[in-house]
């Protein structure tokens, strides 16, 4: 993706920027999508999804790069983040990117992964501020199944330069995005990270969609967020692993397209 903008932001006191995109702004009286990537995502590693979703359902876009990510900026080295990380994202920088925006309307949000964790989070704490939600392989609560993928995503990172590498492509500052995610994962304490509590404060339509060969969450997650949530609808995907954008993006832009046109 081409075109990213930054915005500048007071995030925890200090000055941070923001790498952000906007999608067809020209439809101006169109519904407003936030994208909000995953653990290890970017603005640029969204690629032409955004893009191709927008334009299917008619709708604007914005995707942006969290602070530690793609062009935005990255994680200080000695910068540990909390097990309570996701709910700073979700409190604090977002709100924070949407006022500088001058964003003054509910938009819907799609949220991969982290992201999706961090859009059920938005979306019980900011209740009438979210259209509706679009959650794909989002987690609710700590699963061994994942914690295995994601010790696995380390040694790939330490034992050759292959992943480093390719990650590198969608990061300025590649050490930050992995480490930043990969730390407080495979910390003892993040074992504990559960947000079902907060779900039932969510009062707007919701979309979860998982793969059910996904290798960082079982399809328990959206389950949950149905039994929480009355108004869900679930689309468990067959032949797909984590990135439903990527393994089944057809099945994946017809579903949000009924979803958000209901």
């Amino acid at each position: 993706m081409s075109g990213s903008e930054f915005a500048h932001i007071d995030w925890r006191g200090r000055p941070t920027r923001i790498e952000y995109q906007w999608i067809s702004p020209e439809l101006s009286d169109r519904p407003l999508l936030v994208f909000l990537h995953e653990g290890l995502g970017s603005l640029a590693m969204w690629k032409d999804f955004p893009q191709a979703l927008c334009d299917a359902v008619g709708v604007r876009g914005l995707v942006y790069s969290r602070p530690g990510y793609g062009g935005s900026t990255p994680r200080q080295a000695d910068e540990h983040w909390d097990v309570d990380y996701m709910h700073h994202q979700a409190d604090e920088v977002l709100p924070a990117l949407l006022s500088a925006l001058h964003v003054d309307e509910a938009p819907w949000l799609l949220g991969h992964s982290d992201g999706g964790s961090i859009a059920l989070i938005y979306a019980s704490h900011f209740p009438s501020s979210v259209a509706g939600l679009i959650v794909m392989a989002p987690h609710i609560f700590v699963e061994e199944y994942g914690l295995a993928s994601i010790r696995q995503a380390r040694e790939a990172y330490t034992a050759t330069d292959h992943l480093r590498s390719k990650l590198a492509r969608y990061h300025a500052d590649v050490d930050s995005a992995f480490w930043g995610w990969n730390d407080i994962w495979l910390a003892p304490a993040f074992k504990a990270w559960n947000i079902e509590h907060e779900l039932a404060a969510i009062t707007c339509p919701v979309l979860a969609v998982q793969g059910l060969d996904d290798e960082y969450g079982s399809i328990e997650q959206i389950r949950g967020i149905a039994r929480h949530v009355p108004q869900t609808q679930l689309v468990e995907l067959p032949q797909c692993g984590h990135s439903p954008q990527r393994d089944q993006p057809e099945m994946l832009i017809g579903a949000v397209s009924l979803f958000m046109r209901g």
